[in-house]
């Protein structure tokens, strides 16, 4: 200790009197202007997968200076639809709870691609209220709308909650298995981002936040 305070010039200093300052997670890790909170698809790698990082690139680009920070949820993604898309469910809502409390200036942005999509309506049917007003806009990509996507869960998935209706686009690559009824085009589900719905969607939100 002596040769550290000495290297610092502080010999004369007791450790009393020495000024200590704490890091805390404001000063680490300060709060975004804006915060994507995205849900990736089924069987994607952990992340937000590729529709999410082309959303949050797209929406970048059309806030201006305003910093925008990403979270991946965490969940497993998996085709278990039963447990995987209520644990997405759980980890959204516990994000953007904190988010709330912890960086209430942040506007947050929800975002889902297939199976992230039912993760956002149940996420926002399961929120307390409070939070809504934190939310400024959601995107849906390829959300389960369809009865062969029904016929995949344990029963038909909700909406989007009430509260998030008017600030959700809530977007469907014509012929789409899993959100157009009858859709038989599984390149479809995969076009969002060459379809240019994904900048629709960074339009859209870019507009609220």
């Amino acid at each position: 200790m002596t040769s550290i305070l000495r290297a610092l010039g502080l010999i004369g200093l007791t450790v009393a009197t020495l000024p200590i300052t704490l890091a805390t997670p404001a000063a680490t890790a300060p709060c975004p202007d804006v915060e994507v909170v995205f849900a990736r698809g089924t069987t994607e790698p952990p992340g937000v997968g590729g529709t999410g990082q082309a959303f949050v690139d797209s929406l970048r680009s059309r806030v201006g200076d305003r910093s925008v920070g990403v979270y991946a949820v965490n969940y497993p993604a998996s085709r278990a639809f039963g447990t995987s898309t209520p644990a997405g469910r759980d980890d959204m809502s516990a994000h953007v709870q904190s988010m709330a409390a912890n960086c209430p200036s942040t506007r947050m942005v929800l975002g889902g691609y297939s199976q992230g999509a039912a993760v956002v309506d149940l996420a926002t049917t399961a929120m307390p209220p409070a939070v809504a007003g934190n939310v400024a806009a959601a995107a849906l990509f390829g959300g389960p709308r369809s009865s062969f996507a029904d016929s995949l869960s344990p029963g038909p998935l909700p909406g989007v909650g009430p509260l998030y209706a008017g600030k959700t686009i809530d977007l469907c690559v014509p012929n789409d298995p899993i959100c157009a009824e009858g859709g038989r085009d599984w390149g479809a589900h995969g076009a969002y981002v060459s379809s240019g719905l994904v900048d629709q969607a960074a339009s859209f939100a870019a507009g609220l936040v």
